[in-house]
C-alpha cells in the first residue's frame, strides 16, 4: 500500500529522527546548526511527486526536494527595507567629495523571498561653506557639475537654520553644447555616478547655477561662462570621478533649465 499523504509542511507533518521542530526557519537554522537554506524536514510526498524526505525551505526550489504543500505552509518573504535618510553632508567642506545615504532592513527575507536591495548611496558633490559658514572654493576652475538631483538636498539644506537663505536668489540655467569629453564617462557605473554616462559629444545639456555654489558677491556661479562667447572652450569636471571631465561651448543663458533630466546637471 502507497504510504498516507502528510499533513501541511511545518504544521505537523512527520519529522524524521532527530529533525527540527516547528518555529521560524531562522531559528530552526539556529537549533540545526545548519545554514539557513536547508530547514525542517519531513516524510513526506515532495512537490514533484516521489515519496521521501522533504523540505520547506528556501533552498528546495533549486534542489527540488519541496514539500508537496510548501507553497502554501512556507511561503516566500521578501525583503522589506525602510525609506531612504536625508543625503549627508560632503565628507569634506570646500574639496570635491561624496555625500551618502542610508536605508535599514525592516524585514528579511525567507523562504526564498526576493534578496534586499542596495542598503547605501553615495553621490559627488561640492560644498562652498566651511563647517564655521565661512565662503570658499569659489576659485575652482574648471565647472565642476553634478546630477541635478543634488539640487533637491541643497535646498532643503539651505531652509535649515544652519544654513544661508537662498530665498533672495532665484539662479539661473546656462546651456552648453559638448565638444568632448574622456571616455571614464561612458565607463562609469557606480550608482552614485551613473549619470555621467549620458553626457555625449555634441549634446546640449542645462546646467543650473544655485546657491550656494553662487558667489554671494558677483551672484554668477564658476565655469558658467559668463562673458564668453559662443566659440570660446571652457571645461568642466563630474563631481564623484575626476577622469571624467571635458569640453563645451556656451549656447546661452536662461531664467529656468528646460533640457530632459538626464541632460539636467547643476554647479557645485
Amino acid at each position: 500500500l502507497a504510504p498516507p499523504l502528510p499533513k501541511l509542511c511545518g504544521f505537523g507533518a512527520v519529522p524524521l529522527p532527530g529533525a527540527l521542530g516547528a518555529g521560524t526557519a531562522r531559528e530552526s537554522a539556529a537549533r540545526a546548526g545548519m545554514p539557513p537554506g536547508r530547514q525542517t524536514s519531513s516524510r513526506g510526498w515532495r512537490e514533484g511527486g516521489g515519496y521521501g524526505t522533504c523540505y520547506c525551505d528556501g533552498g528546495c526550489r533549486r534542489a527540488g526536494d519541496c514539500c508537496h504543500d510548501h507553497g502554501q505552509a512556507c511561503p516566500a518573504i521578501p525583503c522589506v527595507v525602510g525609506e531612504w535618510s536625508h543625503w549627508s553632508g560632503c565628507a569634506e567642506q570646500c574639496h570635491p567629495g561624496l555625500r551618502i545615504r542610508r536605508r535599514y532592513v525592516q524585514q528579511e527575507p525567507q523562504n526564498g523571498g526576493e534578496p534586499c536591495p542596495a542598503l547605501e548611496e553615495k553621490a559627488g558633490c561640492l560644498e562652498y561653506l566651511t563647517y564655521q559658514g565661512e565662503d570658499c572654493g569659489h576659485e575652482h576652475v574648471p565647472a565642476f557639475i553634478t546630477t541635478s538631483e543634488y539640487g533637491k538636498e541643497r535646498k532643503r539644506r539651505a531652509a535649515s537654520s544652519s544654513w544661508p537663505s537662498d530665498k533672495e536668489t532665484a539662479g539661473y540655467c546656462v546651456e552648453f553644447r559638448t565638444e568632448s569629453l574622456s571616455h571614464h564617462c561612458a565607463l562609469e557605473t557606480r550608482p552614485y555616478a551613473r549619470w555621467m554616462q549620458y553626457l555625449r559629444e555634441g549634446h546640449t545639456v542645462c546646467v543650473a547655477c544655485q546657491p550656494p555654489a553662487m558667489n554671494t558677491d558677483t551672484q554668477r556661479c564658476s565655469g558658467d561662462g559668463h562673458n564668453a562667447d559662443g566659440d570660446k572652450i571652457l571645461h568642466w569636471e563630474a563631481i564623484g570621478n575626476a577622469q571624467c571631465q571635458g569640453t563645451w561651448k556656451k549656447i546661452r543663458q536662461l531664467e529656468h533649465c528646460s533640457c530632459p533630466l538626464v541632460h539636467s546637471f547643476i554647479f557645485t
